[in-house]
């Protein structure tokens, strides 16, 4: 799959799950509560059990709010205003569950709802709301031992600055010499280092498959994946060189040196989701000799030819979700089992280019790391 392949494939996905205009309000359950990403003490937005989100916001003084949903804001539901000078409305039907990006457009102005919870995405930060999942559990906050998620700063030559980074840390580092294997993982366009750990909940993930031993513990270093930014449809000027040096000459050597690290490409591995699974394809393929395992969640596919007369890796993932397009993904891993590759597919029911799609391919992910 080449890059514009992919960046219409990824345009195309983000208006996929997500209802706009206003709700007719027959048939939906007023069993709504507050959204779990809602502010301390904020009783909206709300979501229901069917999964409709409903949103109250005062502004006595404006004339129309419209609640942008979605990576990008595309669409609308509009809000309807009352007497007492809150426009109140729901979504037209119900969303994906997961999260989501959103925020309102008052009068023109694009502003955060001030009773949620803001996330980096969009390349600005973001209002989030989640609508619960019925398999939640596998990323819920639960009484498990729990890794430690650290900012680092790190120096970087090529760039002229120090650059950030968040690191995983699973339960019980440091309290003895052992070493870890490593995965680098990577968000998506406007989104940053911080996604993984906040939106995506892969630390949480990772401490529950680690309680239920069902993977053998492993560091996850995130960092920002852009060193030439790039707007939203203009990803054909996106040049991966600036960040590949950047995470394989100054980053990986960093925290090898400051990590209790297993230096190989047997123990090291790179995933990304959407423009980080773009990022994976290119720099897994120039640097083969790095990465022992690759990664790509909605981020398009590998076929053997490209792999061709290089380093084969101890193991190809690809995911997205089933309102994607599953079967590039599966036909992408049929050619290369075909091809003699250790090759796996997965794809997450009922959702999109979303981050329910890329928490369930991060589940389905870790317990084939490091084998």
């Amino acid at each position: 799959m080449n890059l514009k392949t992919i960046t219409i494939a990824l345009a195309a996905a983000l208006l996929c799950g997500f209802s706009y205009g206003q709700s007719d309000t027959q048939g939906v359950k007023e069993d709504f509560k507050p959204s779990p990403l809602n502010q301390p003490g904020q009783e909206y937005p709300q979501v229901n059990s069917q999964g409709y989100a409903r949103f109250r916001i005062k502004a006595p003084q404006a004339d129309s709010i419209r609640v942008s949903l979605g990576l990008g804001g595309q669409g609308g539901t509009r809000l309807s205003k009352g007497a007492d000078g809150f426009f109140t409305g729901t979504t037209s039907g119900p969303m994906d569950e997961g999260f989501h990006y959103y925020h309102l457009t008052i009068d023109g102005g694009v502003f955060n709802d001030p009773g949620a919870l803001n996330f980096y995405g969009s390349t600005r930060w973001e209002s989030g709301i989640e609508i619960p999942a019925k398999d939640q559990d596998f990323y819920a906050l639960k009484e498990v031992p729990h890794g430690n998620v650290q900012q680092i700063l790190f120096p970087s030559k090529s760039t002229n600055t120090s650059r950030r980074a968040f690191v995983y840390t699973p339960p019980g580092y440091r309290k003895s010499s052992k070493r870890y294997p490593v995965l680098y993982l990577q968000h998506g366009w406007g989104e940053d280092e911080t996604a993984w750990s906040n939106q995506g909940r892969a630390n949480l993930i990772i401490d529950n498959l680690i309680a239920e031993n069902k993977i053998k513990p492993f560091i996850i270093v995130m960092t920002y994946g852009m060193t030439n930014e790039t707007r939203w449809g203009r990803m054909r000027d996106f040049k991966i060189d600036g960040f590949q040096t950047v995470l394989t000459e100054e980053l990986i050597p960093y925290v090898d040196a400051n990590f209790q690290t297993v230096a190989n490409r047997n123990n090291r591995a790179m995933a990304g989701l959407s423009m980080g699974g773009m990022e994976t394809h290119t720099i897994t393929l120039n640097k083969p000799d790095l990465f022992g395992y690759y990664a790509l969640l909605s981020g398009g596919t590998f076929n053997p030819g490209e792999l061709k007369d290089k380093t084969k890796p101890r193991l190809i993932f690809l995911s997205c979700g089933s309102k994607e397009r599953p079967e590039g993904v599966r036909n992408a891993v049929n050619s290369l089992k075909e091809a003699g590759y250790n090759a796996v597919s997965y794809v997450s029911e009922g959702t999109a280019h979303e981050f329910l799609t890329w928490r369930r391919s991060l589940r389905e992910l870790a317990p084939l790391l490091f084998n």
